[in-house]
């Protein structure tokens, strides 16, 4: 199915399906570049893995139900779902977690709700919670960033690890995540949450490692990792490909209540701009939230959804068991997109407020 879709009635910029997600696929580019200089190959070898996945999966079911597939492909968003899926996982996680996530986001959370227009739930978020909470161990083995790794890898060791679970010299990929210092390496948001379940401050976390100020630092790459996304992402809202409204609400609403937590207790709570530039918020607020299908479809709809999501990203980092949320944010405020819409459409023109018919 191909879709024309336009921006606004005022604007007279008008693509295809096919073309909108080209376009966040575009401006994903930056975002993966950087996440495959700090972190290694294996971000490549996972996308291909999602991609091949994510076709054959959604070809085998349209033949299945006697659709044109190859009219269906053309609208690349399996490939777009298969894309976010894999740069969202460890780039050394084992192959079939990729390929099994990606089968249950095409098969069963797309197409078994009807196909693309018709699914509830965003479908990589879905298949990410599915694979977190069945596979948490494979899910959360992030490695060090390649200038602080102890032991070097290339394409080929991507290649082995990801196949094999060893380098193509023999190290596990518990070696793999050694640091220079001969520590395994976390990422920012875990190491936070540990620390202040040990009892540590914010503020003696960040004496950690992982906050090193130099170039290859895991903060650091995150950092410049959100960065690229967020370049990628203001290109979308500049060619209209996206509304402003809910990334920005999203944004807004996780620094506003950081900046209000850390101002009431600092030791306990993260500052706002942490909470920006570390984990998946802005690839969430972006390329996630924004998915035209699972999100609201009003403006003010888009201002509530982005910013509730923005809460709940806050809400379960902070007192939650997950150190990153945007997931499970995005599939609750998924849930709550009809009600939303309901009760945020705009009134028809001529007609009183709380009117349904025809009575001006």
């Amino acid at each position: 199915m191909n879709f024309n879709l336009a921006s606004s009635p005022h604007q007279h910029i008008r693509r295809n399906t096919g073309q909108v997600m080209r376009l966040v696929l575009y401006a994903l580019i930056p975002g993966i570049v950087l996440q495959t200089w700090f972190f290694g190959f294996g971000t490549l070898i996972q996308i291909i893995l999602a991609i091949v996945t994510a076709v054959v999966t959604e070809a085998c079911i349209l033949e299945l139900r006697k659709r044109d597939f190859e009219r269906s492909l053309q609208d690349y968003s399996a490939v777009l779902t298969a894309v976010l899926l894999a740069i969202s996982i460890p780039p050394f996680a084992p192959w079939w977690l990729i390929v099994i996530g990606t089968f249950f986001a095409i098969a069963i959370v797309k197409q078994l709700y009807g196909g693309l227009g018709f699914n509830l739930f965003n479908p990589a978020m879905a298949a990410y919670v599915m694979l977190l909470v069945s596979f948490p161990l494979q899910m959360t083995q992030w490695l060090p960033s390649q200038g602080l790794a102890q032991y070097s890898h290339d394409f080929i060791d991507a290649v082995y690890a990801i196949f094999t679970g060893f380098s193509y010299d023999g190290f596990s990929l518990q070696q793999l995540r050694f640091g220079i210092d001969g520590h395994t390496m976390a990422t920012p948001l875990d190491t936070v949450k540990t620390d202040l379940l040990k009892g540590l401050t914010y503020s003696e976390s960040l004496l950690q490692p992982v906050f090193d100020s130099t170039l290859y630092s895991v903060n650091v790459a995150w950092s410049w990792i959100s960065v690229a996304f967020l370049v990628g992402g203001l290109a979308l809202i500049k060619q209209k490909v996206i509304n402003w409204h809910i990334p920005v609400s999203m944004l807004a609403a996780i620094f506003i209540a950081a900046i209000l937590m850390s101002l009431m207790d600092g030791d306990r709570y993260p500052a706002g701009i942490f909470h920006l530039f570390n984990g998946s918020i802005i690839v969430g607020a972006f390329f996630i939230a924004t998915d035209p299908v699972s999100a609201s479809t009003t403006n003010k709809g888009r201002l509530i959804f982005g910013a509730a999501i923005g809460l709940w990203v806050y809400i379960i980092r902070t007192w939650g068991g997950y150190p990153d949320a945007v997931a499970f944010a995005v599939i609750i405020m998924n849930m709550a997109v009809p009600l939303i819409d309901y009760y945020t459409r705009p009134r028809v023109y001529g007609h009183k407020a709380g009117s349904s018919g025809g009575k001006k």
